[in-house]
């Protein structure tokens, strides 16, 4: 493909379209690559500090009344939960 666009290499490619203002020219300060085994032993690590607490979405609203008019003009007009309106 870049073949095709003219360019003999990434690097070629990328001194052509990228600014040279913005350009990072040092390299980045990233720590070691993990392995698979690692990164998921580090994730479960992280994860395991979460804590699990109870939801309280839609409790008390069991038995209440929905208007008609909420019903038809909302709930049961798709114009509301679809893109074909």
């Amino acid at each position: 493909m870049l073949a095709e666009l003219g360019y003999a290499s990434l690097e070629d490619l990328t001194q052509q379209v990228v600014p040279r203002a913005i350009r990072q020219t040092s390299p980045l300060n990233l720590p070691v690559p993990l392995t698979e085994e690692a990164a998921l032993r580090r994730l479960r690590q992280i994860m395991g500090r979460n804590k699990v607490l109870r939801s309280f979405l839609g409790l008390g609203y069991h038995d209440t009344f929905t208007p008609p008019v909420i019903l038809r003009n909302v709930l049961e007009n798709p114009g509301w939960y679809t893109a074909y309106t």
